[in-house]
């Protein structure tokens, strides 16, 4: 008997490189592959590149010449039905680079954009050419976790400066309400952790659009109201299918009344806002919207309405023209809004942006130093916020024995919170914080029906101790 070919995909980059890895995964599973346990062992390799920028550009190079090196050594035992290893490129940098990165990696089989064939058999890999797969509504394995990331949209119809992924992922493509909440419900996930590159520009695209339309006049004609906004009425009927849900990458111009309403209602007050800066000029050279006192008034309205809510944005330093004024803006607005969670990033210069070709660039060693003064102001706030909680009953979703998050902390990219190992995975359970190391806290099970608890040892969290 023959054994099925096995394969490996490794991810890169952010979550939506994840969701794309899974469906390529559910692909090939349909086909009749495995998964092997090693890269090592598998007949096909897979390595999701990404391409936001320069260092992820470099780290995805990286691994596909150390995976190259295991395939090498693979094909010197017996593998798999074909006699050897596979290595496929696929992900934003296959797709933004194509036949530039196949020439200059004669290590890899094939270069394949998004997504790659199934039915990948050696025999007909074909190194010139780049298929073009639709990845978005495919179909994807049940999740391992008790919480995954569901994709609604694909690509981007803002013109931010300094990025280059409209270029490679295309215009915005809303997914349907109905496709998304059938994914959900297959994935039997208890939290559901919405992405997308423009979350809250869900269902501006004539597509879904056209469906919303038909929907408002269906609630006309039936009596029953309907939100004007597809977003809202997507975080609604995905809370009707998890327990939380959960969404990452809000540009602070769409955080509506309507949306901060929806989002409080969910049960999950965690508000990921894409701000960037908060210079005005500086923002304006960025083609974007908003300035620090805007959104810190956004901030305070949305505390008023739920003191436990939670904060994070990410950041660009060293942006062409950044200055001194600039920094201090910017160390000065992270003082006053007091954001739970925070990432700093140094400006990447991307081909073909609007800022590639402005003057000003600010020297890479300034940049490093405004980098390194940034974080640690966040740092110091961000263990205050955590050492806050200490004695505070929560309610926690364990991800992993002994691992779990509140509404506080989104999956892989905030801190954790150590529990007691006897804490079933894929469920609920009320804590008491007990103890905080840098982003993660310690704490023990609470029983109601006794006294006593059980507590764990916390952790080093310094490996942990990430600023984004």
């Amino acid at each position: 008997m023959v054994m099925a070919e096995s394969f490996w995909i490794e991810t890169l980059g952010c979550p939506k490189n994840q969701v794309d890895s899974d469906k390529i995964a559910g692909s090939l599973l349909s086909d009749g592959m495995r998964r092997a346990g090693e890269a090592k062992d598998a007949d096909l390799v897979v390595v999701n590149t990404c391409a936001f920028v320069e260092s992820a550009r470099e780290e995805s190079v990286d691994v596909i010449l150390g995976l190259s090196e295991q395939v090498k050594q693979g094909m010197s035992g017996e593998q798999g039905i074909s006699g050897g290893q596979r290595l496929v490129v696929t992900g934003c940098m296959a797709e933004r680079y194509g036949s530039e990165l196949a020439e200059a990696l004669p290590e890899v089989d094939a270069v394949m954009g998004f997504g790659i064939p199934v039915n990948i058999s050696k025999g007909n890999i074909k190194r010139d050419r780049v298929p073009k797969m639709d990845l978005l509504n495919m179909a994807r394995p049940k999740s391992e976790l008790p919480w995954a990331y569901v994709k609604i949209a694909e690509g981007c119809d803002r013109s931010c400066g300094y990025c280059a992924i409209p270029q490679f992922r295309g215009p915005q493509r809303s997914r349907s309400s109905e496709v998304i909440c059938d994914e959900v419900e297959s994935l039997q996930v208890r939290e559901a952790v919405l992405i997308a590159q423009d979350l809250a520009a869900y269902g501006r695209d004539a597509s879904v659009r056209n469906n919303t339309r038909e929907a408002l006049r269906d609630s006309v004609r039936s009596g029953k109201t309907s939100s004007s906004r597809p977003i809202i009425s997507l975080i609604n009927e995905v809370a009707k299918r998890v327990d939380w849900v959960r969404l990452l990458y809000l540009y602070p111009a769409d955080l509506t009344d309507e949306l901060v309403e929806a989002i409080l209602a969910t049960g999950v007050p965690y508000f990921d806002l894409s701000l960037q800066h908060v210079s005005r000029p500086l923002l304006r050279r960025m083609r974007r919207w908003g300035d620090g006192d805007r959104f810190l008034s956004r901030i305070q309205h949305i505390r008023r309405q739920a003191p436990d809510a939670v904060f994070r944005s990410n950041f660009i330093v060293g942006y062409p023209g950044e200055t001194e004024e600039d920094q201090e803006q910017l160390l000065e607005f992270i003082d006053a809004a007091q954001l739970d969670w925070c990432a700093f990033f140094a400006f990447s210069s991307e081909e073909g942006t609007y800022a590639a070709d402005l003057s000003n660039h600010v020297p890479a060693s300034l940049i490093a130093e405004r980098l390194a003064e940034l974080r640690e102001a966040q740092d110091a706030i961000t263990e205050s916020h955590r050492r806050q909680l200490l004695g505070e009953h929560v309610r926690v979703l364990v991800d992993a024995p002994g691992i779990a998050r509140s509404h506080r902390e989104a999956p892989e990219i905030d801190g954790i919170i150590h529990v007691p190992a006897h804490l079933p995975v894929g469920e609920f359970a009320e804590v008491e914080v007990i103890g905080s190391v840098g982003p993660d806290l310690e704490a023990r099970s609470v029983d109601a029906g006794s006294a006593s608890a059980q507590s764990v040892s916390v952790q080093s969290a310094k490996a942990r101790h990430a600023h984004g």
